[in-house]
């Protein structure tokens, strides 16, 4: 929010098309994939609405909203919605008021069936350097990243947050853990940081020549990514950038890498759905990375790039030639495309803000802040219930899901 705030204004609000929609976003390159209007081609099981916010005829916002009817175990609910916003609505701060935009969605949505209203207000609040967090892990403390003193704060956060509270809306809960939805605690790699406030890494001696921004993201890397990045430049490795067809060869080490590691996977379905939509929506990209040594394949990655930020969104590994280090080869060229695209942000995704050592996701904060990754604290996701006793009863259903 800048520090004079733009004149309220009352702004209607009607559905767009995907294409007014994708033109919007067009203009405005921060806004996530998740706001793209293909992508309730991926999520099939809920139903997607691009909606515009318009001063007349001008288009000052635009959101997609993700409707999800319930279960038939909650009978009352089955003709409702949960209305999810994620990374959304998408405007100009500094030329729309927040008021104008929330206050007006509640009533269209509760014309559309919804009974609760979820937003993941886009912006970071707060954001920590990487390699502070790696030494409080390090040092075993048993505290938050928020206990630790930022790199930055945005001045408007406590309005923001004030703001919120005042229309309604519910605060999101910090949690330790993953709940649905988006993580609050994201880690990105910056790749313009002079645009942030920080000042380039400048790369010691003996460090990487060529691209001076290739070199300043090698140098955030602890030591030992470091060293294993470069030496998966010499493991000859063979980098490719797949096609659709590719995508059963992922999926068959993307399983390997699921039962391996204990998570359940996503069917092959999905990212068949998730490499047409985005790929075909202008502005927006999904690449499938390959890494072979030979004939074997070792590593494959899912990226996704809109606007100016990069997504390493899924990876997966095979558990031979692991002195390859092909997972941090892959790595290295979703940087590498994301600098050559002019994105200012390499995201890794979501992490815990637990610093004990001992917690169950400590060790994906260590591995993405030893690649380099800063943390950042959005907003988060906030409620909106507009039938208390339905949300209520909607998320006591989701806790027993677990």
């Amino acid at each position: 929010m800048p520090e004079t705030d733009p004149q309220p204004r009352a702004l209607s609000v009607r559905r767009i098309t995907a294409q007014e929609h994708g033109r919007f976003l067009a203009d405005h390159p921060e806004s996530s994939f998740l706001q793209n209007p293909r992508w309730p081609d991926v999520k099939v099981d809920w139903r997607g609405e691009s909606v515009g916010f318009f001063d007349g005829d001008v288009l000052c916002a635009a959101a997609l909203v993700l409707f999800r009817r319930l279960p038939a175990p909650l009978p009352l609910l089955r003709d409702r919605s949960l209305a999810y916003i994620a990374e959304g609505p998408v405007f100009d701060r500094s030329q729309v008021r927040l008021e104008s935009v929330l206050e007006p969605l509640v009533p269209y949505l509760k014309s559309r069936g919804a009974f609760l209203i979820r937003v993941g207000l886009p912006g970071v609040v707060r954001r920590w350097d990487g390699s502070e967090v790696r030494k409080a892990l390090a040092a075993g403390e048993t505290g938050s990243v928020t206990d630790l003193a930022p790199l930055h704060t945005a001045p408007e956060a406590e309005d923001v947050r004030a703001r919120m509270l005042a229309m309604g809306w519910q605060a999101p809960a910090q949690s330790e853990s993953f709940g649905s939805g988006q993580p609050q605690f994201q880690a990105r790699i910056p790749l313009r940081p002079e645009l942030y406030g920080t000042e380039p890494v400048s790369p010691g001696k003996g460090q990487d020549a060529g691209d001076p921004a290739v070199a300043d993201a090698l140098s955030r890397m602890d030591s030992t990514s470091r060293r294993q990045t470069r030496k998966s430049t010499r493991s000859e490795l063979t980098v490719t950038v797949g096609t659709e067809a590719d995508l059963p060869a992922w999926q068959g080490l993307y399983e390997e890498t699921a039962q391996r590691d204990g998570f359940t996977g996503r069917p092959m379905a999905y990212f068949q759905r998730m490499f047409t939509a985005l790929n075909s929506s202008p502005g927006s990209a999904c690449t499938l990375y390959l890494a072979h040594h030979g004939e074997q394949l070792l590593a494959a990655a899912i990226y996704v790039r809109q606007g100016t930020f990069g997504w390493y969104v899924y990876g997966a590994s095979s558990s031979e030639e692991r002195k390859r280090y092909a997972p941090r080869a892959l790595q290295l060229r979703q940087i590498e495309d994301s600098l050559a695209a002019g994105c200012t942000w390499y995201d890794l995704g979501g992490m815990s803000p637990s610093l004990d050592p001992e917690y169950g996701l400590a060790g994906l904060t260590r591995f993405k802040t030893t690649m380099g990754a800063d943390v950042v604290q959005t907003y988060g996701e906030w409620d909106y219930p507009l039938n208390p006793l339905l949300a209520t009863a909607f998320k006591l259903y989701m806790a027993r899901r677990g």
